[in-house]
């Protein structure tokens, strides 16, 4: 899709009405859900499920229910069922809410396992009436995202997706990645699937129409072309290597391309490049010829393009094993912009239809819908869909399951890679599951973990110290339960491993044993544990009992606790793992499990330097260059002159330092060693 900031759909969304503050629950239930449909047989074992509490749980479900139905109203609108806990089971939307709710009143009608543990563990519905049963599907589709009922099939992956832009905002237009707010003057053209999509088409499109990719100040500093005039990724407008007119005539032809005119664009510089053969200007024709096949090779990046569908979404969904899969592909001006997998968390009892449907309602909540969506199974409510999305989008949307011709080509692919994809899941479900076993039994755990912290600390002689949690379970890394903790305590010593750790571990574990009052306002996925079942961290015995020390004060003793020191010469493969109470164990070399163990090392190790670099570029941008020994202000304007910004004399290697006037070869070797020191 491609459209002007100055017009964003989503600036056109309509207001819709919100559950008041009071009425949102607290943090939900963490219990997982269960599996296929039972029989009468199994009701005992269904209500157990449930977690409903007294004698005739069902009973007083179907009773708070019908207490519902008496003040329902018969308009449209959304409800939720809550539990004793006023923990949200599920939302729900319907056209007459009376209606709806007294099928679930009904004690003699049959229903499905699913919605009788639903009912028995229901004390209370809460009402949000809104003016359109369009208005209550964007409702329940938001509140769904919002409070993850455990009921209902819920869309995990919420990742933004990026755009390229190219800015309305200076005389020479910047093409550059995008996420989120659409705020700034210019063209967005997406959206993409992944970021290195993004990446690869703008290296692609600077090499065919030569646009600039720097930022506005680093170009008002310059006084000649930098490197990527010299290697013909840019045309230097910044020294006026082309005029105002040339550089216009780039960026127009760079639109065009992006929004879908790829042939006319083509046809004009293949035309151009005969012209310059023909008057024997053999160097600018070669200059055509590399940007001619720069755009060919995005086009054969791209894989399968529409014939005849200029603008789509396209989604195919496979279920297997229990699990479910939706491959989403997006087609923006004829061309395909990539895709990608989710796995929305669904009962087994779910069809494919109705993962669909509550799918998409969910993913289009903060994005703008593309004027047709092609699916792969036909959805219960397509209509509703489509007028609820034409709102937001501010045009028609036309939602549908093809049968024929070019779009039953483009679902039928889409549906080879959502089949193929959940293969791959479960593969690596597996295999996790194995190396989660085997763990169990090389460590005598109690039973196979399902969530597994591992914590490091990073500093550069105490400076901008920053501790980090990493979280893995069955499926692998969990990265949005990730958690970097900036050291705040005054009284520590710089470099004092052990007291970091102590902040760390005892702001972790005083927030999980005594959450604050607004947790209960932030989602979070209730079909992962919040408590670890063992923790490890970087180090030896000592490390190991100053952790359990800290466990011991806070009155932790259900946690395992492991420690994993490095071998000789830290040295892979020969780490020494320490556990309370035990030996020291040493695994085999070539030992899945100490492989795994590593694996979980090393992403700590990553995401703790990450973000302490994070930390010392921002002090380092606050402080300017005033901090590094033997560079004063004089040497400071001669760099900022020669480079533009901080960000490029961060960037630089010590051969570019030392090309500075004034700048000699030990202060460059300083001025690197202070934007790349080596943490602790």
């Amino acid at each position: 899709m491609v459209h002007d900031s100055t017009d964003n759909p989503d600036d056109r969304a309509r207001k819709l009405p919100q559950a008041a503050a009071s009425d949102t629950p607290p943090d939900l239930d963490p219990a997982t859900t269960g599996g296929d449909d039972e029989d009468e047989a199994r009701l005992p074992d269904i209500l157990e499920e449930s977690g409903a509490v007294g004698e005739e749980p069902l009973a007083t479900g179907h009773e708070a229910i019908e207490r519902a139905v008496r003040l329902a109203p018969t308009s449209p609108g959304v409800y939720r069922m809550l539990n004793a806990n006023a923990d949200v089971l599920y939302v729900g939307k319907a056209k007459n809410v009376k209606k709806r709710l007294s099928n679930y009143a009904r004690q003699s009608a049959p229903q499905p396992a699913r919605i009788l543990r639903m009912i028995a563990a229901t004390v209370t519905v809460e009402i949000v009436s809104t003016n359109t049963e369009t208005e209550a599907l964007l409702l329940e589709a938001n509140l769904i995202k919002q409070l993850r009922p455990r009921f209902n099939v819920q869309l995990r992956d919420d990742k933004s997706f990026p755009y390229i832009l190219i800015t309305g905002d200076h005389w020479a237009p910047q093409i550059l990645k995008h996420r989120g707010a659409q705020s700034r003057p210019g063209r967005y053209f997406g959206p993409f699937a992944s970021a290195g999509a993004v990446n690869r088409t703008i290296t692609a499109l600077q090499r065919a129409f030569l646009i600039r990719s720097c930022t506005d100040s680093f170009f008002e500093s310059r006084t000649r072309p930098c490197l990527l005039y010299q290697i013909r990724r840019c045309a230097g407008p910044c020294t006026r290597e082309i005029d105002f007119g040339g550089y216009t005539t780039l960026v127009r032809e760079a639109s065009d391309f992006l929004s879908g005119k790829s042939h006319a664009v083509k046809q004009e510089l293949a035309g151009e490049m005969e012209r310059a053969a023909n008057e024997l200007e053999f160097e600018r024709a070669a200059l055509y010829r590399d940007r001619l096949a720069a755009l060919s090779a995005i086009q054969s990046q791209q894989g399968i393009n529409p014939r005849t569908v200029e603008e789509a979404d396209v989604f195919a969904i496979h279920q297997e094993g229990g699990f479910s899969c939706v491959e989403v592909f997006f087609f923006r001006t004829g061309q395909n912009w990539g895709n990608r997998a989710y796995f929305p968390r669904a009962e087994k009892s779910f069809t494919p239809e109705e993962v669909l449907g509550s799918f998409l309602a969910q993913f289009y909540d903060d994005k703008p819908p593309p004027r047709n969506i092609l699916l792969s199974h036909e959805i219960e409510e397509s209509e509703l869909l489509a007028n609820a999305l034409a709102i937001k989008a501010g045009h028609k949307v036309e939602v549908a399951a093809p049968k024929r011709g070019e779009k039953k080509e483009l679902v039928a692919h889409a549906l080879t890679n959502a089949r193929e994809a959940l293969g791959r899941k479960l593969a690596d479900t597996a295999t996790q599951s194995r190396l989660l076993d085997a763990m169990a039994a090389t460590l005598s755990l109690p039973h196979s973990p399902k969530r597994i912290e591992v914590y490091d600390n990073s500093h550069i002689q105490g400076t901008n110290a920053v501790g980090a949690m990493i979280v893995a379970g069955p499926d692998g890394f969990v990265k949005n339960q990730y958690r970097k903790f900036n050291i705040k305590s005054e009284g520590i010593t710089p470099g004092d491993d052990f007291a970091m750790m102590r902040e760390v571990l005892e702001r972790r574990f005083k927030r999980l044993i005594s959450p604050p009052e607004d947790a209960g306002t932030k989602a979070k996925d209730d079909d992962f544990p919040q408590w670890p079942d063992l923790v490890i961290i970087d180090g030896g015995r000592g490390q190991l009992n100053a952790v359990r020390e800290i466990f011991a004060n806070l009155g932790l003793t259900q946690v395992s606790l492991m420690s994993v020191a490095k071998g000789p010469d830290r040295d892979a493969g020969r780490e020494t793992l320490f556990m309370p109470e035990r030996e020291a164990i040493k695994l085999e070399p070539r030992d899945p499990v100490l492989y795994f163990i590593q694996r979980l090392r090393d992403e700590a190790h990553r995401f703790v330097i990450g973000s302490h670099r994070k930390l010392r570029k921002k002090d380092i941008r606050e402080a300017g260059l005033q901090e590094i020994p033997g560079i004063g202000p004089s040497r400071k304007r001669a760099l900022l002159h020669h480079f533009g910004t901080l960000k490029e004399i961060e960037r630089a290697s010590i051969a570019d330092l030392g090309k500075v006037p004034g700048v000699s070869a030990e202060s460059a070797r300083r001025i690197f060693e202070y934007f790349h020191p080596q943490p602790g």
